[in-house]
């Protein structure tokens, strides 16, 4: 057999240690071979062939079980039985192992039961061969627990809904009460091992999870009693606790399954002891907390309704909760969540319940506490720590669903002040902590008109430890609160100047809780702290050079949310001060004669980013500019011109320097027109010089801003200029717009040049996106250009990179471009739109080839799903215009195409698709055929890439 020593080759790479050139090879020569007819008989030989190594037969099963899920139809039905047993055969030769070949040879037999109607007894076929001998009835019930499993997942598999739900139904559903008497004589079959008897458990829970089983069929057999018995059996105790959560869960239709409720109530009330018997074996307790979980969610009705009866399980599951191990305790959280949910319904609450979340509340709270200083956690233990903390705040708000927040609240402060009353050396800062934290997590749910609770927990704030934990919770409790705060004023003094003290805490932590509870403050009270405007200014200028850029950026955005709720003459004369300070510095850097050093860089870089948050959080001050705004937006873009003038070849300030244009952009908005035609030659300089993105970012919001014919109604009124220097300013950023476009590609081609596509996705993405304002605001600057034939084609190498924003950029450019309505029969169009079409028309004759070659390469590869629909619109315009063209062209491309990813089958069935729509000018079919070819191309990936994670 030709193939035979070339695969054993490739899957030898595997075994050792190869580079990834040989790997790639390797796997791509190894999935080529699953797809190919010989493998299915080459990989019959080696499953039976006793020298070839292990590795090697494992493939070989996986193969068949590909070819079974892909490739069925390469076989003629006659053989359909011979390779059924084939695979009986093999499966009885590894009736001793390895497992991994067995499982791929149950899948494949699976497979085949469902697409082979001639073997419409698969299942008692399977039994009469297997089920008699000890040594095989294992292979047995490993198929009867991948049966139901393969027939509900694989989605793969070539059948018809019709179809799959009668052989399903025949396979599963006619099968269902004689498995569970094969399982029921196994479970306890003289000699039966533990191994078979979790076998039996594991294909019982297979057939309950796909609704095979019924509850009550299940009942009805020993195994019932059995399952509850093995949880005895250290052996046995997982798998039986599986069986057990399954049987509980399928009873959830409560009037339907009361009979087995009946039964299996007591059974799990009566393992409530073990928890305490088997307190020291955590694995034992998570099995009992999963089944009270499963219980007390399912029956939760009851629970209610019969507390008498039901409510051991609530007490079990609250002992779980306070179980120590951390791993455990969130098992039963969803349960405390239903039933808050169905306690929040009634009318009254029994005391028994109000009682259980009373007491969950005080366990949940001692698990917030962190360990003592001399078992602190470190590292990931911490993080891991930290992010189940939250976990907990949200069952604590279940908490104050049922007891009512200000029950929760005060009863945690009590903890509080319980604890500060005991001697300070008695005190450990987490039994503090603890509870500020739950505070914190219960802080969402208080009533902002609340005057009974909150008021004593503000008050508590000033007298706790001076412990950097102590203060970083409270802080952040201040965060929370902010919408309280808002509703009683009168503690805003206090807040702030406690927020500022943390400001000046050594520790960053604290620091940072800070700058978080200044900016809610603010966001939340900004009417209340325009008066404290002066005192933030001071804060600045003293304390706040002392803190870290990220506390100085929450400070700003915190005073941003205050200047935004002034009047607005006022705001604009804040908003002047604070930008002024910012600008004041640029200025001095700009204008220094010496060059800058890397810490004025960082200053300056702070600074941005400090006015950028102001911007974004301002936005604009509507249509009109204040006074104290009116000249600003020249006077800043004097600076800022300077400044990039010396420094715009510096990336990170060139990033943030142009974020600040952008919000500038917005902020000042008509007003910014005189200026934003130096703006563009400053941004066409600048990216010719340096190649950064963020210019043509800025060009192309500048082009979207101002570029548009209908802009024009601004500068003029009635047939004359309203403002003369607006008209020329619009004049002149055409022009400029018409510059940024021809400099930047001829920029965008020489990069294109020196570096592959892949390399350049930030540039390739600003560009298109600039030439998409471009061509929407401006199209006669963008068709009427020399640059439009090159812009074409270097959009076409955006088609190439692996990355959803460009790929979708560039073909939204090529679907506008193609399907523009200058190319459509107009009788009577725009002047301008025969020399666009004339200039479409010259660059697809000369770009079609490779365009048409990019798309169905990126179709059929790395093009997001969601981009099929523009790649439909673009091919239908090209048949319906260039379909001669295109037909010629169909056959070379799709040549080109690698099989690995579109079948010759596929690609046949498109080029015919294509040819019969274009002569029979139907081009709406021409979407049909795109779908198809991209169907098959994604069964092909996605058959590799399931081969790949075989291998």
């Amino acid at each position: 057999m030709a193939d035979m020593q070339a695969l054993l080759s490739a899957l030898d790479v595997f075994s050792k240690a190869p580079d990834k050139v040989s790997l790639d090879r390797a796997n791509s020569w190894l999935q080529d071979f699953q797809h190919s007819p010989e493998a299915w008989a080459t990989c019959n030989v080696l499953l039976f062939s006793p020298d070839v190594p292990s590795g090697a037969k494992l493939f070989a099963a996986q193969t068949f079980r590909a070819k079974v899920t892909y490739d069925l139809h390469q076989l003629d039905n006659k053989t359909l039985p011979e390779l059924r047993d084939t695979l009986l055969t093999a499966l009885r030769a590894y009736k001793a192992g390895p497992r991994n070949i067995i499982i791929q040879l149950c899948l494949s037999l699976a497979g085949i039961a469902l697409q082979m109607p001639t073997w419409p007894n698969a299942v008692e076929t399977m039994i009469e061969v297997f089920g008699a001998d000890p040594q095989t009835a294992p292979l047995l019930i490993q198929f009867l627990t991948l049966l139901p499993e393969e027939l509900n997942s694989n989605t793969r598999i070539p059948v018809t809904d019709d179809e799959y739900k009668e052989r399903a139904a025949r396979l599963l559903t006619a099968n269902s009460n004689r498995v569970l008497e094969l399982l029921s004589l196994y479970i306890q079959a003289p000699g039966v091992t533990t191994a078979v008897q979790n076998q039996v458990f594991n294909c019982l829970r297979s057939w309950i999870v796909a609704g095979e089983v019924s509850s009550i069929s299940l009942a009805e057999t020993q195994l019932f009693a059995f399952s509850f018995d093995a949880l005895a059996s250290d052996e046995l105790f997982d798998a039986a606790v599986d069986v057990i959560c399954e049987l509980i869960h399928e009873t959830q239709e409560i009037d339907d399954n009361m009979a087995v409720i009946e039964l299996i109530v007591p059974r799990v009330i009566a393992l409530k002891p073990l928890l305490l018997k088997e307190r020291e074996d955590p694995e034992k307790i998570k099995g009992y907390a999963r089944i009270f979980t499963e219980a007390g969610e399912t029956y939760r009705l009851l629970l209610l309704r019969h507390p008498e009866t039901f409510f051991p399980i609530v007490e079990a599951i609250g002992e779980c909760s306070a179980y120590p191990d951390l791993e455990i305790v969130p098992i039963t959280f969803p349960f405390w969540m239903r039933l808050a949910q169905n306690i929040g319904k009634k009318s009254s609450v029994p005391q028994l319940f109000l009682d259980a979340y009373q007491s969950l509340m005080r366990v949940i709270i001692g698990h917030l506490h962190f360990p003592p200083e001399s078992e602190a956690l470190t590292g990931q233990e911490a993080e891991s720590f930290r992010s189940f903390r939250h976990v907990m705040g949200d069952t604590l708000k279940d908490c104050c669903f049922v007891l009512r927040t200000d029950t929760c609240l005060l009863a945690t402060y009590e903890l509080i002040t319980t604890a500060l009353s005991r001697a300070p050396e008695a005190l450990s800062w987490q039994e503090i902590e603890a509870p500020l934290f739950a505070l914190r997590s219960m802080g969402a749910e208080i009533d902002p008109n609340d005057n009974n609770a909150v008021p004593k927990i503000m008050d508590l704030i000033p007298s706790l430890p001076h412990h950097p934990r102590v203060r970083y919770a409270a802080l952040l409790i201040i965060s929370r609160y902010t919408e309280w705060i808002n509703m009683h004023p009168d503690y805003i003094r206090f807040q702030l100047q406690y927020i500022c003290a943390g400001f000046e805490d050594p520790d960053n932590e604290v620091s940072a809780a800070a700058g978080q509870a200044l900016k809610y403050l603010c966001q939340d009270c900004k009417q209340h702290l325009v008066d404290f405007l002066p005192t933030l200014h001071t804060f600045l200028s003293t304390t706040g050079l002392k803190l870290v850029q990220d506390d100085r950026r929450q400070v700003y955005e915190a005073i941003a949310h205050v200047i935004s709720a002034m009047p607005m003459d006022r705001a604009a004369e804040s908003l002047r001060t604070f930008t002024l300070d910012i600008l004041t510095q640029v200025h001095t850097i700009a204008s220094r004669q010496a060059a800058a050093t890397q810490e004025d860089i960082v200053n300056i870089y702070n600074g941005l980013e400090n006015l950028e948050v102001m911007l974004h959080v301002i936005r604009s001050f509507g249509e009109e500019l204040p006074a104290a705004c009116q000249n600003t937006c020249q006077q800043a873009w004097v600076v800022f011109d300077a400044f990039l003038t010396k420094y715009g070849s510096n990336y990170e300030v060139t990033e943030r320097t142009t974020r600040v244009l952008r919000h500038a952009l917005t902020f000042f908005d008509k007003a910014a027109l005189p200026v934003a035609p130096a703006v563009l030659n400053r941004m066409s300089v600048a990216f010719e010089a340096t190649g950064y993105p963020s210019y043509l970012w800025i060009a192309g919001k500048i082009i979207d801003a101002f570029g548009d014919e209908d802009y024009r109604p601004y500068v003029w009124a009635a047939g004359k200029t309203v403002d003369a220097g607006k008209d020329e300013a619009y004049h002149s950023l055409r022009e400029s717009a018409r510059v940024v476009f021809e400099r930047s590609t001829s920029k965008v081609v020489s990069l294109l040049q020196l570096k592959s596509p892949s390399d350049l996705p930030d540039v390739l993405e600003d560009y298109v996106q600039m030439l998409l304002k471009l061509v929407d605001k401006c199209p006669d600057i963008f068709f009427q250009s020399s640059a439009f034939p090159v812009a074409f084609r270097a959009t076409m190498a955006a088609l190439t990179v692996v990355h959803t924003d460009v790929i979708f950029a560039a073909l939204d450019l090529f679907q506008t471009i193609l399907t523009h309505n200058c190319l459509s029969d107009n009788r009577s169009p725009p002047p301008k739109f025969p020399l666009y079409a004339a200039a479409i028309q010259a660059a697809f004759e000369k770009e079609g080839y490779e365009l048409v070659g990019y798309l169905l390469a990126g179709l059929i590869s790395d093009f997001p799903e969601d981009s099929t629909s523009t790649v439909v619109s673009i091919f239908r315009s090209i048949a319906s215009i260039w379909g001669s063209q295109l037909l010629y062209w169909l056959p070379t491309i799709l040549g080109h195409l690698s099989v690995a990813t579109a079948p010759n089958e596929a690609k046949t069935r498109f080029l015919s698709d294509v040819t019969r729509a274009v002569k029979a000018k139907e081009y709406d079919k021409v979407k049909y055929a795109i779908l198809e070819l991209n169907r098959a191309s994604r069964k092909t990936r996605e058959r590799r890439r399931a081969a790949i994670g075989g291998l």
